[in-house]
């Protein structure tokens, strides 16, 4: 039978509530109820899988507080944007493994960012092993939903990411189907080369609102598609079979105006179904800065506004699945 309401997914963990990738995001998230967590992966120099937003960290652990690694902050064109900082292919994983997790959004979630310091960066296989012990604790199946971040960028750096992640996965018990694995990623190159190898999973092809992916810009260039046109309904027939669904940005859904006005749910989702694709949607968030402008209460961007009218909208388009940052307000209204 269908599922009668979406999964939902602890983005990060829960980052409304702990530093984002850290132990205690993940724990947090499985203790309040949701059916999957989402791990972003990235690589170290020795090939680790680590779970960060991205492989530039700055903002995201204390590495600026480590006088031995200041000569490692540098600039790096990824993904055709400019970035200065520290980035983990850089590192190994055993220095990696000296630095402390920190809240990436301090000024909208303070109470987060008390536990700056406290926390080692995870790898992935942690992350596996917190999800599988989590499933016994609790009692219920809880998923993993991995996203694969800047894989043309460490393809061209010589990392075989389909062997590395494949191998990561069938070491960790995570690669013979009998636990619940979702794979996405905003490239759809890597997603169809790790599916040859025979993982089995489901394959989600993440969207943003705007722009093109960085790896058909590479092999296509100017004629490479933009995330627009995939999600009309010709985009969307291409995507038929040779992927399980699609991930959009919530503005996909929302559809607001310029003023930040919706009049309703837009029609992707439910021409994805038509098509035989799951529909995910990220990210939903209560803060005011998150919303869109005709649900924003006042002017304190960290104060949560009317999201749950935004997320109605959301779930009355039949989403298949959604991306929190605070997984019990999403429990608690995905399932209501």
């Amino acid at each position: 039978m269908p599922r009668r309401s979406p999964l939902v997914i602890g983005h990060r963990g829960a980052p409304g509530y702990r530093p984002e990738h850290s132990r205690s995001s993940y724990e947090l998230a499985l203790q309040l109820g949701v059916d999957a967590v989402e791990p972003d992966i990235v690589f170290t120099r020795d090939g680790v899988a680590v779970v960060r937003h991205e492989n530039e960290i700055s903002t995201t652990t204390d590495v600026a507080d480590h006088p031995r690694f200041a000569d490692r902050r540098t600039t790096k064109t990824i993904d055709g944007a400019e970035h200065t900082g520290w980035f983990t292919e850089d590192f190994t994983w055993e220095e990696l493994s000296t630095l402390r997790c920190r809240e990436r959004l301090p000024h909208l979630r303070p109470t987060s960012a008390t536990f700056d310091g406290e926390q080692r960066v995870l790898r992935l296989r942690d992350v596996l092993d917190i999800v599988r012990d989590g499933s016994l604790e609790h009692g219920r199946e809880i998923g993993v939903v991995l996203e694969i971040k800047h894989a043309t960028y460490f393809g061209s750096l010589g990392f075989d990411l389909p062997a590395l992640i494949a191998a990561e996965l069938a070491d960790a018990g995570w690669a013979d189907g009998k636990l619940p694995l979702t794979i996405e990623a905003f490239e759809s190159t890597v997603l169809t080369q790790l599916r040859a190898l025979g993982i089995p999973g489901r394959y989600i092809y993440l969207l943003e609102a705007a722009g093109r992916p960085f790896d058909l810009i590479t092999s296509l260039g100017r004629d490479a598609p933009t995330y627009k046109q995939t999600v009309s309904p010709a985009g969307l027939d291409r995507l038929a079979g040779a992927i399980d669904g699609i991930s959009v940005d919530k503005r996909m859904i929302l559809a607001p105006d310029r003023l930040g006005r919706t009049a309703g749910s837009s029609p992707v989702v439910a021409d994805a179904h038509a098509r035989g694709l799951k529909v995910f949607t990220w990210t939903c968030r209560p803060e005011n800065a998150f919303l869109i402008a005709q649900f924003r209460h006042g002017r304190d961007r960290a104060a949560f506004g009317d999201y749950e009218s935004e997320w109605q909208i959301i779930a009355d388009s039949g989403v298949d699945g959604v991306f929190v940052d605070h997984p019990d307000l999403g429990v608690a209204f995905f399932r209501a």
